[in-house]
């Protein structure tokens, strides 16, 4: 039998939660009470907790910061004068750069793929696992907790900071107040200007920027990402999550009763309450109604109260409350990441059954391994050339002195390779065509064109033919390109000027 419930609500015949609600639980229960369409936030003073979860999000601070600090240090060697930073968006060279892979402008279509990919790969671990993403390496949470340490380092803990905030101003407060903030818009500025390192040269770049001779676009995208760093990571928090991303409503979408979340198992801790030592846990739960869930949580919430909108999934409650169940005798797991399949099948007597694979995530799957399986053979069979063919339209053709028809066109090769190839260009589709580029030899074969690493060539080239293999006004005809080992046909049109002849 399959039981689903309302985890927002408890159980029928359950007592209500019991201990203070949380400050996102209070701000909704108070309404527009206030008169305004705006309530002040309300600080939320997380507690420093250890455990697994915490342990894991360490681990995912360091190596994502790390990642987003150093890479742009990292160096790619590449030949001739183009750029050896490993990854780069060239701007002034209108190339990006990642590692041995590079792609043009006309081949964004890559990067909608990768927007793509990463769109999905979000939708498949959402219905897996809720808000994974967002409790441990989403930017804001990863920027948040790390403000929240240097906070701890100068004010101390829970208790600490709250304390510290309800006392008047004095020397002591002034410091640690100020050497937070002055931390905080140090790390702000330190995130500002890794960014404007992956669109420059890192090393030329931090040469220039302290002597002002970087361009302006550097100074003011560090400003800006240096104010919101500090604004949203420092000041505003869990009101980011809250108000100003859209993931935690559209994920309603993503998830079912087979997700798995942050789950505080009811069944288990209710009817809940303080505890004894030596008292017995006859007739209630394990829950002693402690609040240590509460007081750790970084987005002020009670998991007790069931899902939540606010609700990140960091699992930090669950490191708590098993701190609790050790200290109190009892098995942990009281909250811990399950499903609300789980959860009802329990409180009804049965075994809980665990489904990864369902249909939505079979969908999820199959459109990202699609989408990423195109992108890989995209790269892996893109050409290294690029041919573009323009034919002049003034004049449209030119009748030589001879009674011979010459048409003219630019033809534009691409070379993506970082090596110099030697293009060999023939034109096929009127009989007897002679092709000629200017200062060569005219010639029925195809000429050879070298054209530089990473760089399009234009090229001026002569088609002649005579009147009597043009008998048509227009005729369809093909340049056909080989270079690096691969073959482009480009069609065009020759225009010879028979209705005119006639």
């Amino acid at each position: 039998m399959t039981v689903v419930i309302d985890r927002t609500k408890p159980p029928e015949g359950d007592p209500a939660p019991k201990g203070p609600r949380s400050a996102a639980a209070r701000a909704r229960g108070k309404g527009d009470a206030g008169g305004g369409l705006y309530k002040p936030r309300t600080p939320i003073y997380p507690k420093l907790v250890q455990g697994r979860w915490r342990n894991i999000k360490w681990i995912l601070l360091v190596l994502t910061l790390a990642v987003y600090y150093v890479t742009p240090w990292i160096r790619w060697d590449r030949p001739g004068d183009l750029p050896d930073q490993a990854v780069l968006v060239d701007f002034a060279g209108r190339r990006f750069y990642f590692f041995f892979i590079q792609l043009w402008p006309q081949e964004v279509y890559f990067i909608t793929g990768l927007l793509v990919i990463a769109a999905l790969a979000l939708f498949l671990t959402s219905a897996l696992f809720g808000r994974l993403w967002c409790g441990y390496a989403c930017p804001q949470t990863v920027w948040t907790d790390l403000y929240i340490y240097i906070e701890r380092m100068f004010e101390g803990d829970r208790n600490a900071r709250m304390k510290l905030d309800a006392s008047p101003m004095s020397i002591n407060k002034a410091w640690r107040k100020g050497g937070k903030h002055a931390t905080w818009l140090a790390v702000a500025f330190g995130t500002g200007g890794a960014w404007i390192f992956y669109f420059h040269d890192a090393p030329s770049l931090l040469r220039d920027f302290w002597i002002g001779q970087a361009p302006m676009t550097a100074y003011v995208s560090c400003a800006i990402l240096t104010f919101t760093t500090y604004a949203l990571a420092g000041t505003m928090r869990e009101q980011v999550c809250t108000y100003m991303c859209p993931w935690p409503r559209i994920q309603g979408a993503m998830l079912d009763q087979h997700s798995l979340q942050v789950t505080y198992r009811f069944d288990r801790g209710e009817p809940r309450g303080p505890h004894k030592k030596g008292a017995s846990w006859d007739g209630r739960g394990d829950c002693i109604d402690c609040n240590a869930c509460v007081v750790v949580c970084p987005m002020g919430i009670d998991i007790r109260d069931g899902s939540q909108l606010e609700c990140i999934n960091c699992g930090l409650c669950v490191d708590a409350c098993n701190e609790i169940m050790v200290k109190v005798d009892r098995p942990k797991g009281l909250i811990a990441y399950d499903t609300d399949a789980a959860v009802a099948a329990r409180a009804c007597g049965e075994t809980p059954v665990y489904k990864l694979v369902r249909p939505r995530t079979l969908y999820y799957a199959g459109a990202l391994a699609l989408v990423g399986g195109l992108t890989v053979w995209g790269l892996a069979t893109r050409s290294p050339m690029d041919v573009h063919v323009l034919r002049d339209r003034n004049p449209t053709f030119v009748r030589m002195q001879d009674g011979d028809i010459r048409n003219s066109y630019t033809l534009k090769i691409a070379n993506r390779t970082f090596e110099p190839v030697t293009a060999q260009v023939a034109f096929s589709g009127v009989a007897g065509a002679q092709i000629k580029t200017p200062g060569a030899d005219i010639t029925e074969g195809p000429v050879a064109l070298t054209v530089e690493p990473n760089q399009v060539r234009a090229v001026r080239v002569f088609v002649t033919a005579a009147p009597a293999a043009l008998p048509q006004a227009n005729m369809p005809a093909t340049f056909t390109v080989q270079a690096a080992g691969a073959t482009q046909a480009v069609t065009t049109t020759f225009l010879s000027g028979a209705a005119n002849a006639r």
